[in-house]
């Protein structure tokens, strides 16, 4: 599975365009995680190239930027790579109110 398509890079904003926003009025363009780990990455903000802005939930859950080359090389508990959630629809409020829950 491509973890970017076009369709996907267009969607994004562009790093920072999302500051000081309401986290209910941020989308969450892409879930990526981890099928054989604990680890998942929600991206609001993307740079065009390879660094996105989001919300991580792995050991801890805080706020921050990782790669598209990074998640590329990324592998779980059992050697299997990154996948992003093709159906997955909710703002960064929801998530972190999911998340808390």
């Amino acid at each position: 599975m491509r973890l970017m398509t076009k369709e996907i890079e267009r969607a994004f904003p562009k790093l920072r365009e999302m500051d000081g926003r309401n986290p209910d009025e941020v989308k969450v363009v892409a879930k990526f995680f981890t099928p054989d780990a604990q680890w998942t990455w929600y991206a609001t903000e993307w740079d065009g190239e390879d660094t996105f802005f989001g919300y991580v939930d792995g050991h801890e859950r805080e706020y921050g930027y990782f790669s598209l080359s990074e998640l590329k090389k990324v592998r779980g508990g059992l050697g299997l790579p990154v996948e992003r959630d093709r159906h997955f629809k909710a703002t960064l409020g929801q998530v972190i109110r999911r998340e808390r829950s």
